[in-house]
């Protein structure tokens, strides 16, 4: 009868599997029998966030405000590489730079505490150098921007440079060879520095009086592109600080935000994997943070990077004595974690800059020993994983003794740009990496100690992320013809979970 079934059609296509008796059962290997991480579902409620927590929600002028070429703005890196290979371009985006008084109310009718945001230096000096216009409709625009803010009974986190280079610091490299972050950001530019403190000066002084929390420059580890362009932010950096503290007197905190997807070992019995760690560490954060905090010189791992490349990236004994020491936070963008293990050929990797590890050298895995995913996949980079990030703000708080403002974290929920709006609202995924990293902050305050000062969530609102709409990191939906803001549950699970752990 099979055999006439398949003749006559009515079984196309018909197969057999690989089995055809029955299989005696092999034992079950104990390394499959291996738990998986914990799903953070549970959360401790006798403990509270410290009196002064600054809960907030972040954006930034680049992927927000669109309105790229009005009132004296000119174009940035992120305008020329959002505009080649296919990216999306943030000409439009949000259109927060005119919708910013209602942003800022809803931001206040949910209850945050802080609303940090972005300069763009192109907007206040369209022709960037010292000595040039300053833009005065833009000083008016975020005078009324920060005033509105305090309105509203929020405080305003103000970061000088978010990636928006102004697009002259590369005027060596052709259009088509500018990307997002690396060499793009042209911080190697030799007159980089000089023309950033200028901007910075003009800024601080200008809103000083109702700022009280500066970054000076957002993930410059991340995006650095070179080793003299890490001692270019460093050194403007340090005058921006001393600027700020010495000639004009302000009271609040200057700080850089750095982005660090804590390195766990892949084994911490392994002690060449606990040597990638370390390796791990110093080029994503000893780089700059240890001259800065420590007043100590580069790591040798990344000394041996650059050591033969002509660049000029050392510090001098003046410069580091001048720059240690002018950090008053460490702001903190810890998305996620990666699990770390040493490549097989580390010297092959440190000697040639088109390895695609170079410059960490080591290999990164969202896998454990055992095969189990480091938590929850979202739609990008980031994995649900508060055990590591409470022992990311350990590692951060111990090895550099400074209180510790988490500036950046958030989820882009799998596939959210596909669904409908209803089930974007109901961001479920969001909620539990929100409230679970919250909780391991708590973990961190009160049984490990640690200096935490408070956190930003990003975005506000879903927005361009770097040439890309489709990964929604928002607390917000947009509809982005109508412009049209809606609040997700994560929002509210976000407050709520600060609101009924507050300090009494």
């Amino acid at each position: 009868m099979w055999n006439a079934a398949r003749e006559s059609g009515y079984l196309a296509n018909f197969s057999r599997g690989i089995y055809s008796t029955t299989v005696e059962p092999t034992p079950i290997p104990s390394s499959e029998l291996v738990l998986p991480p914990s799903d953070p579902f549970t959360f401790d409620d006798k403990l509270s966030f410290p009196k002064d927590f600054m809960l907030g929600v972040a954006g930034s002028a680049g992927q927000i405000e669109g309105a790229v070429a009005d009132e004296g703005r000119t174009p940035t890196v992120l305008e020329i590489a959002g505009s080649i290979g296919g990216a999306s371009n943030n000409f439009v985006t949000n259109e927060n730079y005119y919708l910013y008084k209602q942003d800022i109310a809803r931001l206040a009718a949910m209850g945050v505490k802080y609303y940090s945001f972005s300069i763009p230096w192109s907007r206040i000096l369209p022709f960037v150098l010292p000595g040039t216009p300053v833009n005065q409709k833009a000083l008016d625009h975020y005078d009324d921007l920060i005033n509105t803010v305090l309105e509203y009974g929020m405080l305003p986190a103000v970061t000088l440079n978010h990636r928006d280079v102004p697009v002259m610091f590369l005027s060596d490299r052709p259009p088509q060879n500018i990307t997002f972050g690396g060499y793009s950001t042209g911080y190697h530019n030799k007159q980089w520095t000089e023309a950033f403190v200028n901007f910075g000066k003009i800024v601080m002084a200008h809103f000083a009086d109702r700022v009280p929390v500066w970054v000076t420059v957002g993930e410059p580890n991340l995006a650095m592109g070179t080793a003299q362009g890490g001692k270019n932010i460093m050194l403007a950096h340090a005058q921006l600080y001393k600027f700020y503290h010495d000639d004009i007197k302000g009271q609040g905190m200057v700080g850089i935000k750095f982005g660090y997807n804590y390195g766990a070992p892949l084994s911490p019995q392994n002690q060449a994997d606990l040597e990638a760690v370390q390796r791990y560490n110093d080029i994503n954060l000893g780089c700059i943070m240890n001259p800065l905090l420590l007043g100590e010189n580069y790591p040798d791992s990344w000394i041996q990077l650059w050591n033969n490349t002509g660049q000029d990236f050392r510090l001098s004994p003046e410069e580091l004595s001048y720059v240690a020491g002018t950090m008053d936070y460490i702001g903190f963008d810890a998305y996620t974690a990666a699990v770390i293990s040493p490549l097989e050929d580390t010297q092959a990797c440190i000697s040639n800059p088109s390895h695609p590890n170079w410059p960490l050298c080591v290999t990164q895995a969202e896998a454990d020993q055992h095969g189990w995913a480091i938590g929850y996949r979202s739609n990008a980079y980031p994995y649900t994983t508060p055990s590591y990030f409470r022992e990311s703000l350990n590692y951060v708080w111990n090895t550099f003794k400074k209180p510790i403002l988490v500036a950046e974290v958030g989820f882009p929920e799998f596939h959210e740009a596909d669904k409908q709006l209803q089930d974007q609202l109901f961001d479920s995924a969001r909620s539990v990496y929100f409230r679970s990293y919250l909780n391991a902050m708590l973990e961190a305050i009160h049984y490990d100690n640690v200096h935490i000062l408070g956190i930003h969530a990003w975005s506000f609102v879903d927005n361009w992320e770097f040439g890309d709409f489709s990964q929604h990191y928002g607390l917000q939906a947009v509809n982005l013809t109508t412009q049209q803001r809606f609040y997700k549950k994560s929002f509210f699970d976000f407050v709520d979970f600060y609101r009924q752990r507050s300090f009494q």
